[in-house]
């Protein structure tokens, strides 16, 4: 491979200035500690496309364990999506994967991502193409436990609704899924933090910031390319899933003459074409610890 990057990181790079970081921390396979890292983790953030290419984010979540990997180029999950989970059907055998592991207790953050290899009863085999590590920014700890789970779909709602506008607003935490070129199998899961209500809200639009981060821009990469994307918003306490489809827009400068809130070096926008949401749908609830020190130096962007 003459570089690790595709052509969409390679021009989010170059548009932002920065130049390639190397891409000497992405491998074909995962090392030991990225290995013995998934099986510590009670949940596992996933993505994968549908049939029109759209990208789907959900969270597997089990027993500390529940992941493994058997060799360096494999995880098998004892999991598959909840019945009723948007796109949850979709997780099959040739289906491109994105997968994170985030333990909020270390604020340790490991990426995985490939080809679906089996899907039975049981859970799934992903072949693993692409592994990296993340860095520990905008992470907020929390200590997780068990908790009731509903059974309840998710519902369809015709955002924005009051429920799923008070779920962003109280959020410091989201996860987007794009979809990915290059060789990583197609799909790419991520996280994205801040003080609450970073995320910030008009209409059916959704502003989200673009704060310093590791140069790699596998999201915003990916959004060159093709501007289609997933957000999943967790509420730690309640379980509560929000699921949302839309198309983004990257804005590299700056409105007007103005300058960006200091930390924030862009923002992209999405438009919300389709939502769900879901009461309960985990069997797990979070229990805040500390900001992040980086999601706590973003507060210009919240009161601008």
């Amino acid at each position: 491979m003459d570089s690790v990057f595709h052509p969409g990181e390679l021009a989010a790079q170059a548009r932002a200035g920065t130049g390639s970081p190397g891409g000497s921390f992405i491998r074909p396979f995962m090392p030991d500690q990225h290995r013995d890292f998934f099986a510590l983790l009670p949940y596992l953030f996933l993505a994968t496309v549908d049939a029109d290419g759209w990208p789907v984010a959900t969270v597997l979540t089990g027993e500390a364990g529940f992941v493994r990997s058997p060799d360096p180029t494999t995880l098998t999950v004892a999991a598959r999506p909840r019945e009723g989970e948007p796109g949850g059907e979709l997780f099959r055998p040739g289906q491109p994967f994105g997968a994170l592991g985030l333990d909020f207790t270390t604020r340790r953050r490991n990426r995985a991502n490939g080809v679906i290899a089996e899907a039975e009863e049981g859970g799934l085999t992903l072949r693993v193409l692409q592994s990296f590590g993340n860095c520990p920014q905008y992470i907020q700890t929390r200590a997780v436990e068990a908790g009731p789970a509903s059974t309840i779909p998710a519902e369809a709602i015709a955002f924005p609704t009051s429920d799923a506008l008070a779920q962003i607003a109280r959020a410091d935490t989201m996860f987007v899924a794009t979809v990915a070129g290059g060789q990583n199998g197609g799909v790419d899961i991520s996280h994205r933090g801040g003080l609450p209500g970073f995320v910030k809200v008009s209409g059916e639009v959704l502003t989200i910031p673009d704060f310093r981060g590791n140069r790699f821009f596998n999201t915003l990469g990916n959004l060159v390319l093709d501007p289609r994307a997933a957000l999943l918003f967790v509420d730690f306490e309640t379980g509560d899933l929000l699921h949302l489809q839309g198309r983004a827009e990257i804005d590299w400068d700056a409105p007007g003459d103005g300058a960006w809130p200091e930390g924030v070096q862009r923002q992209w926008r999405l438009r919300v074409e389709r939502a769900w949401r879901r009461p309960a749908a985990l069997p797990l609830r979070w229990a805040f610890g500390d900001y992040s020190p980086t999601s706590l130096a973003t507060a210009a962007w919240n009161a601008a």
